[in-house]
């Protein structure tokens, strides 16, 4: 399998040193805005090269995997789909338009191109998946983090809230998915996630709360409906280079990549 990451930071990085030593991935193409870091990636793998764009190497492309930002995953993923080249999706949150994820979806089953979206920093969203294919009443995410994790989001700052100078448990949002992965694009792509797996962007609630004696990225996902109840607890520890980045999500990717190569799908 020859795979594209999109993106060469702490989850793009980690994954591709993982894809560099599975023997199923035969060529590493690697893409970023700052080529220094994408070649100095390279530089450190047996199997990696750097290109300009997604599109230098599409035709001999198997995989896209989109570790970089929305709006990159909104320029990449109707082109990658219409080639009819299968993609993975990272930043979760770029799905969060309607009819953007209608014609895009629409775009990859013409073209055959498959969509794959890891289950990310959060636990428990296997259930959620089964427990939506019957009547769902409520689904709630409620995250945690600290405030280096929280740094320089803009809804934030717009609001006067200065997440250095919170001194005790804080929320700093509450509402719908759709707003939260809106306002916090880097922080709560798995709001987009749970919201795709349940009952929609509208209708699940996240609360977000700013700790500064927290250790831990947290994500509770409760959810309630005709199968019963159930409660997900994930504590992540943060990357070192990225805190805004859980190190689960990039296991997640990695563990994605290892089932989509092997074509093995342990509960599905």
């Amino acid at each position: 399998m020859r795979i594209t990451i999109v993106g060469c930071g702490s989850i793009g990085s980690r994954l591709a040193k993982a894809a560099d030593e599975m023997e199923e991935v035969k060529r590493i193409y690697l893409v970023d805005i700052r080529k220094d870091i994408a070649d100095n990636l390279a530089a450190g793998l047996k199997k990696a090269i750097v290109v300009d764009s997604v599109e230098d190497e599409l035709y001999h492309c198997d995989l896209v995997i989109e570790a970089s930002s929305q709006s990159a995953a909104r320029q990449i993923a109707p082109v990658v789909a219409a080639r009819g080249v299968d993609i993975m999706i990272m930043s979760v949150g770029s799905l969060v338009d309607d009819e953007y994820r209608a014609a895009l979806f629409q775009n990859a089953r013409e073209h055959e191109a498959k969509i794959f979206i890891p289950t990310g920093a959060l636990c428990g969203v296997d259930g959620l998946r089964s427990a939506s294919q019957d009547d769902l009443d409520s689904v709630e995410l409620i995250t945690t983090k600290g405030p280096k994790s929280l740094e320089n989001v803009q809804y934030l700052l717009d609001k006067g809230i200065v997440v250095d100078k919170i001194k005790e448990k804080t929320v700093v949002y509450s509402g719908p998915a759709r707003d939260a992965v809106k306002y916090f694009p880097k922080n709560i792509n798995v709001a987009a996630t749970v919201s795709l797996l349940g009952i929609g962007f509208d209708r699940t609630k996240v609360t977000i709360v700013c700790d500064p004696e927290a250790t831990s990225n947290s994500h509770e996902l409760k959810y309630e409906g005709k199968f019963g109840k159930a409660v997900a607890h994930t504590y992540n520890i943060p990357e070192t280079d990225n805190p805004k980045t859980s190190h689960l999500a990039a296991l997640a990717a990695i563990a994605a990549l290892k089932r989509i190569c092997r074509n093995e799908w342990f509960g599905i």
